[in-house]
């Protein structure tokens, strides 16, 4: 079944000051995805309560990328959401998380 969103994001989330692990996990995915990847983020951004490294994902990959990001996530926290065009579903319903959950910063979304 073909899923109805072209594009996801995968936040890796990591504990503020603490890059080294997520600089790791970041090259382990370079070395076997071809996927543009964000900025580490050694502060809070937008909804993200802690350090994130954004990943964007294509519908194409999302099936075999998840499951490998699930094994090699070591102790870090992924938020994983689709891109609908509707970023407060995208941020609240829509939402996946591979380790624990945060409390998102959706206040942004709200404003008209």
């Amino acid at each position: 079944m073909e899923s109805p969103f072209e594009s996801y994001h995968a936040h890796i989330y990591f504990p503020l000051g603490e890059t080294s692990e997520v600089e790791a996990l970041v090259e382990k995915i370079k070395q076997n995805f071809d996927f543009k990847i964000g900025t580490i983020h050694n502060r809070p951004v937008g909804p993200h309560p802690i350090g994130s490294c954004q990943v964007l994902v294509s519908q194409k990959d999302f099936a075999s990328f998840i499951p490998w990001l699930s094994k090699h996530r070591g102790e870090l926290d992924i938020f994983v959401h689709p891109c609908s065009g509707n970023d407060l579903l995208d941020h609240t319903d829509y939402i996946m998380w591979l380790g624990k959950s945060y409390k998102l910063n959706i206040e942004m979304f709200m404003e008209d």
